[in-house]
C-alpha cells in the first residue's frame, strides 16, 4: 500500500468536539482542491497540558493549528505556546467573542460546546443523519416513502454524500441508484414528484471521476464501469426514467456537495 504524504497537516483544538474548527478547515481547503491534507483534531483540551502537548506535536510536523477555544485562560495559553515554539496557529473564535463583548457589553458564557446543547433540532438531525445512512443506496426501498427528500441518479453524481449533507440540515433523505440493469423500485412512482430531485452529470466529467474511483480501488480505469459508452447508456436510462417521474433534475458537475445541497434546499422550501 502506498502512504501519500500529505501537503498540509492541521491540527484542530478545541475545548469541545472540535466540530466548528473543522468545518471551517474543510471549507477553507475546498478552495485549494486538489492538494492532500490531514486533519487532526485533538478534542476536548481542558488544562495547559493538553495544549502544551498539542503544541510540541504539532512542531514535528510543521503543522498549522487552529483553535476553537471559548476558555479565556486556554486561548491565552495557546497564544503563548505557538508563539514559543514559532508555531502557526489560528484562533478562529477569540477574536469574534471579544468583540461581541464589547458592543453588547455583556461577558460571553465560556462555556464549551454550547453550540451542540442536546435540544429538539440536534435530535432531530441525529434522526435525519440515521435515516440517510439506513436508506442509503436504496437497500431499503421502504425509505422512499418515508423520506423528506428522494435523490435519483446514476453511480458517482454525490448521492451519498448529499444526503448526508442534507441530513445534517434535519432533511430525511433517501437515494436510488439509477441502473439500467435494475428496475427502479415502485415506491418512487407512488410519491409526489416533488419530493423527487434527479442529478444528472456530463459525460467527460463522469468519466473522470469514475476512472479515479476505479484507481483508487486498485482497478484497471479501462472497465466498462468508466467507458464513455456505458456512461452514455446509463445517463439516458436515468434520463428516461427521470422524465417518467416528473422531477426537478439537477446537473451536478463541476458543483460541490454544498452548492448543490442549496440549490436541492432553496427547490424544497419554494412554494
Amino acid at each position: 500500500m502506498t502512504i501519500v504524504k500529505p501537503d498540509v497537516i492541521v491540527y484542530v483544538v478545541s475545548d469541545a468536539a472540535g466540530d466548528t474548527g473543522e468545518l471551517v478547515v474543510r471549507a477553507a481547503i475546498a478552495q485549494f482542491h486538489p492538494i492532500h491534507t490531514e486533519i487532526r483534531r485533538a478534542p476536548f483540551i481542558t488544562d495547559e497540558e493538553g495544549l502544551q502537548r498539542i503544541v510540541l506535536q504539532a512542531k514535528q510536523v510543521n503543522a498549522i493549528v487552529i483553535y476553537t477555544l471559548v476558555i479565556p485562560h486556554l486561548r491565552e495559553c495557546m497564544g503563548k505556546l505557538s508563539d514559543m515554539h514559532s508555531l502557526v496557529a489560528i484562533d478562529l473564535l477569540g477574536s469574534f467573542i471579544e468583540t461581541l463583548e464589547q458592543r453588547t457589553g455583556r461577558k460571553s458564557r465560556q462555556e464549551p460546546g454550547l453550540n451542540h446543547v442536546l435540544d429538539a433540532d440536534y435530535f432531530r438531525k441525529v434522526e435525519a443523519v440515521e435515516f440517510a445512512v439506513k436508506y442509503d443506496d436504496a437497500r431499503d426501498t421502504s425509505g422512499v416513502m418515508k423520506a423528506d427528500i428522494v435523490l435519483v441518479g446514476v453511480s458517482r453524481t454525490s448521492k451519498t454524500p448529499l444526503s448526508m449533507y442534507l441530513a445534517h440540515q434535519k432533511y430525511k433523505v433517501a437515494n436510488v441508484p439509477l441502473v439500467p440493469e435494475i428496475k427502479p423500485p415502485d415506491e418512487l412512482f407512488k410519491i409526489p414528484k416533488r419530493k423527487i430531485i434527479g442529478l444528472t452529470i456530463g459525460v467527460p466529467y463522469l468519466n473522470t471521476i469514475r476512472k479515479e474511483r476505479l484507481k483508487a480501488l486498485g482497478l484497471p480505469n479501462t472497465a466498462s464501469y468508466a467507458t464513455p459508452d456505458r456512461i452514455e447508456k446509463e445517463l439516458q436510462y436515468a434520463g428516461d426514467i427521470m422524465q417518467r417521474l416528473g422531477c426537478v433534475v439537477i446537473d451536478v458537475s463541476h458543483r460541490a456537495v454544498e452548492e448543490t445541497a442549496s440549490l436541492i434546499m432553496e427547490y424544497v422550501r419554494s412554494p
